[in-house]
């Protein structure tokens, strides 16, 4: 079979070089005409959803039965990465196929400036209506080729005043109370997004007389940490797993990280029955939205679609629960920075498992691939669907990642290939791990002269894509021209009320008059 690389898939199929004998359905249909319709696409983004927390990839306490019954009708990329873990940035990189800096977002202050186009306007310029629901978190000041219904892009009204001070680091008040669970008796509000993308689907999607994409962006399991009830119950306190912490693992932690562990003000230890409360109280939510993915897909495969779609779940980022001393996310370990990524539907392989590292630029790349665009070849990313059916693409075999955001004293960039990750931090030290050996990245190999070719290797693939020092000085420079746009109209009063619910009335005074030049 012929090699296939990136938007050549659908052309071969086309033009019979790819026969119907090897795939089936929309990716490969069995005539030429067939082989001319645009999948639909269903994309649905969770918010801070580790890829750990999922029946499916092993987890042995959460119960995710509808996202492990569409892994099984599909393909799970088991390392997938955020290209920022956090909000803002991880969006803009999802959405343009691009790298966070490219389209300058750098935390939850910098949001999307419009410079890179979204897959959405790359799928209208193909002749499809998009149409998106719930969080975006991008800017409604450039077009984003969607209808919008009910979205929102709270970061660009509200943003993380934390983010603009990082030289030095501020703290963070607000944040140690979020190590916690607790039950709730009403339904998430994502239980709304849900019913408006079904109601798409069942009442408008069958008569448009074109390709459609929906996009549906859901907020759990982001904290506060509450749980509808019936899911809190099933996850009881005392049965729940404990972070995995070796002994003097936090005495050796990355200098970066344990300024990271101060600011969200979690250094000083939390009780135990508090971290099992927000463990439990995180599967709860993480069950009450797979149920909520599992009403979209249902709808699909009830009403006859999803062989002429393709389906999509992922999540922004994910969320530390307590591992290396960590909550919350802004870091690049495993469980900040990887993501659950599964595609169902259109023909794609059922059961199918993807080890090579892979980043939501490469689901961008692989949607506009599918939809035959020209975009394709303007992205960072590199489509999936060669991967998919064991065919040679132009993927490269690695997966970027970058973290610039609150907390953080320096910018960050990680490198995951093959069995090794690297992590490069602008002005300290580097970290290598091999997570075949050491899943838990406990064990840092950078001055290991065994690792010496590996850490070169990796060095020179992140100095191909990045010049990070540069990028990094690039995001402070953003943060700062942010701070100053906010503080040029205010007086230190106003910026005072502004600063006090994250900072605390203390440091917010001093930031306030030393903003202002006091």
């Amino acid at each position: 079979m012929a090699d296939v690389s990136r938007r050549n898939f659908t052309k071969m199929m086309a033009g019979g070089i790819i026969s119907s004998a090897a795939v089936t359905s929309t990716i490969a249909p069995k005539n030429a005409q067939a082989a001319k319709k645009k999948p639909n696409i269903v994309f649905i983004c969770s918010d801070q959803h580790s890829y750990k927390v999922n029946g499916f990839m092993g987890h042995p306490i959460v119960r995710t039965p509808n996202l492990d019954r569409i892994a099984k009708e599909g393909v799970v990329f088991d390392n997938a990465y955020s290209g920022h873990p956090v909000c803002t940035p991880g969006r803009a990189s999802m959405m343009t196929g691009m790298f966070a800096h490219d389209s300058n977002s750098f935390c939850n202050s910098t949001v999307w400036d419009g410079s890179q186009p979204l897959w959405s306007n790359y799928l209208k310029g193909e002749g499809y209506y998009c149409r998106a629901i719930g969080k975006l978190d991008l800017s409604d000041e450039h077009d984003t080729g969607f209808e919008e219904i009910e979205t929102s892009h709270g970061h660009q009204y509200k943003p993380d005043i934390t983010s603009l001070f990082r030289r030095p680091v501020a703290y963070r008040v607000n944040e140690r109370p979020n190590v916690d669970g607790k039950p709730r008796n009403k339904a998430h509000k994502d239980a709304q997004k849900t019913q408006l993308g079904l109601d798409f689907l069942q009442k408008e999607a069958k008569d448009k007389k074109q390709p459609w994409a929906l996009y549906v962006g859901l907020t759990q399991p982001h904290p506060a940490f509450v749980a509808l009830k019936k899911y809190y119950d099933m996850y009881p306190t005392y049965s729940m797993d404990m972070p995995n912490i070796p002994p003097g693992f936090l005495e050796e932690q990355h200098l970066v990280y344990q300024e990271l562990q101060r600011f969200k003000r979690i250094a000083t230890p939390i009780s135990e029955e508090r971290i099992r409360k927000a463990r439990a109280a995180y599967y709860g939510m993480v069950s009450e939205l797979d149920e909520y993915v599992g009403k979209i897909y249902n709808e699909l495969k009830q009403s006859g679609e999803l062989e002429n779609t393709l389906f999509i779940y992922t999540s922004d980022h994910g969320e530390s629960l307590g591992e290396h001393g960590l909550w919350f996310k802004n870091n690049l370990y495993d469980m900040a920075a990887r993501v659950p990524l599964v595609m169902a539907g259109a023909g794609l392989p059922k059961g199918k498992r993807v080890n090579a590292p892979v980043a939501h630029v490469d689901v961008a790349a692989s949607m506009l691939d599918l939809a035959g665009s020209d975009g394709v070849e303007k992205l960072r990313g590199h489509s999936l669907i060669p991967m998919v059916f064991d065919q040679k693409g132009d993927h490269p075999g690695y997966a970027f990642s970058e973290c610039h955001s609150e907390g953080n004293a320096t910018g960050s960039y990680m490198i995951r290939k093959g069995d090794w990750k690297y992590i490069h931090f602008t002005w300290y030290d580097d970290m290598l791990f091999n997570m075949k050996d050491d899943p838990g990245e406990f064990n840092n190999l950078i001055d290991d002269p065994a690792a010496q070719d590996v850490r070169k290797e990796l060095e020179g693939i992140l100095n191909s894509l990045v010049d990070a020092d540069a990028v990094t000085l690039k995001a402070f420079k953003a943060q700062e021209e942010k701070l100053n746009s906010i503080a040029k109209d205010k007086s230190v009063t106003d910026l005072f009320e502004l600063f006090k619910g994250r900072l605390g009335d203390g440091l917010a005074m001093a930031l306030a008059m030393k903003t202002k030049g006091n």
